[in-house]
């Protein structure tokens, strides 16, 4: 009999889709039942939708919605995107006990990290709760150590005089931190300070990253006297887990087939994964300096918004967009054969890995940057909310992998030559040539770890067997 396994991600597609990886993942490669608690609303999201309803659902992955939450109760007035976030999930998770009641009583519970509530409910049913964290390792070191720092620090963050150092870790810059840690007066803060300073209940952390990529932050969470005096739960880098199969649209196979017709490396995508957002002002810079840069590129372009840079983070894939209406004038037709521009939405892993795709100008989301990574595509940074920034360092600094932008003097967006300049470095000159390398390295490195001698499967299986052997018991 196969252990039964529950996963619970939170809401948005960064989160979903890694764990349907993990899920997948477990089913095909380690002999585990999985039931998969989504969490939906009443909202539309054509993407989420898309995703689980995949024909290739292997037979052991079971999609178990939760109630439909109505998000027009959710006042959004003065809600930022996580405090709005974490109320969703709040709600939702009022019918956890009666689902894994219903369910079985499953092994063990894989949690995301704003779903935190499931360890009380996990508690009262005697099943061990663990969490799959979708960020990087570094982002994970920062989150384990952000207690220790809320009680010795007194003014806000943003205003320490020095990089943070998290034990064991490169510095964290205080201009790169994330905007939930920048004001700790607010419910955005504290209700992500609530859920990670529950990560030592975890039975263990199961990490979407892996050895080779970040070695010194893993060894840091492994080695160093901070963690181990926390005490950290044991933690297992299992990824690269990304995306590997999309359903192609006939619009999607259009975007390929232009791809076809363009010479290997040649094109830039453009792209902010599937919740970001441009001001008006900052959108017309960047059409200005792709035709500046005068490269050849494919942009998944969004209505510009003026407000938070999440801009469809609760509706992803379903918002209506005619481009002509806002991009700058005569565009279309100056870059006609150059760039195709793509509304709104495009199959970003088939993009990544067409041989013609040299480039990926990216906000730096987690899984986009696995995603560039593990097909060897160079990024340039545009990082926009959430974790980013830090995203952002970790892949221009450490890993190498990723170049960055400059805001001018006295500016507050990227300019229009600078992202002219960044583009054009990337695709044509030795600095380009030298990252290029460095990423394809790190692809071979990525389907090592995954490989059935690889680090990260011998990690995912050693937990594995551990439930199976429970079971026996």
């Amino acid at each position: 009999m196969k252990p039964h396994i529950a996963v619970l991600p939170c809401f948005g597609l960064g989160h979903l889709i890694p764990f349907f990886e993990f899920a997948k993942r477990l089913v095909v490669h380690h002999g585990i039942r999985i039931s998969l608690l989504v969490i939906t609303t009443n909202a539309p999201s054509a993407a989420q939708d898309q995703l689980l309803c995949s024909p290739d659902l292997p037979p052991d992955l079971h999609i178990v919605k939760l109630p439909p939450v109505d998000i027009d109760k959710v006042p959004s007035d003065d809600k930022l995107l996580l405090t709005r976030l974490c109320v969703i999930i709040d709600e939702s998770l009022r019918s956890l006990k009666s689902v894994l009641v219903a369910l079985g009583k499953p092994k063990a519970l894989v949690t995301d990290i704003f779903a935190t509530q499931a360890f009380d409910v996990c508690t009262e049913l005697s099943i061990p709760a663990y969490l799959f964290c979708t960020t990087s390792v570094t982002f994970s070191a920062f989150m384990l150590y952000l207690p220790k720092l809320d009680s010795e620090v007194e003014c806000e963050f943003i205003d320490l005089p020095e990089p943070i150092q998290v034990p064991g870790c490169t510095p964290v810059r205080t201009e790169d931190l994330l905007d939930q840690v920048r004001n700790r007066k607010i419910d955005e803060y504290k209700w992500f300070f609530h859920h990670m300073s529950r990560f030592p209940l975890a039975s263990g952390i199961f990490l979407n990253s892996w050895e080779d990529l970040e070695t010194v932050s893993i060894n840091a969470i492994k080695e160093n006297p901070f963690f181990k005096q926390i005490p950290a739960p044991p933690i297992y880098p299992i990824g690269p887990l990304i995306k590997q199969e999309e359903t192609l649209s006939t619009a999607d196979v259009e975007c390929l087939e232009w791809l076809d017709k363009q010479p290997p490396d040649s094109v830039i995508l453009v792209a902010y994964g599937s919740g970001g957002t441009l001001s008006v002002e900052q959108q017309t810079e960047l059409a200005c300096g792709l035709e500046l840069s005068q490269q050849r590129f494919m942009w998944v372009l969004r209505k510009p918004m003026d407000a938070a840079g999440a801009g469809t983070f609760f509706n992803a894939g379903s918002e209506v967009n005619d481009p002509k209406g806002y991009l700058p004038e005569g565009f279309l037709n100056r870059t006609q054969g150059v760039g195709l521009v793509v509304p709104s939405w495009a199959p970003q892993v088939s993009i990544l890995g067409h041989p013609s795709t040299g480039g990926f100008l990216s906000h730096c989301g987690w899984n986009s940057s696995l995603e560039s990574i593990a097909h060897g595509v160079p990024m340039i940074a545009w990082p926009l909310y959430a974790e980013q920034r830090m995203n952002a360092a970790l892949l221009v600094e450490d890993i190498g992998v990723a170049v960055k932008l400059k805001v001018e003097v006295g500016q507050t967006i990227f300019g229009r030559e600078e992202i002219a300049r960044v583009v054009r470095m990337v695709m044509e000159t030795e600095e380009g040539k030298a990252i290029r390398r460095r990423v394809k390295e790190m692809k071979e490195s990525a389907a090592n770890a995954l490989d059935s001698n690889g680090t990260s499967y011998d990690l995912l299986s050693c937990v594995a067997r551990q439930w199976k052997t429970d079971l026996s018991l």
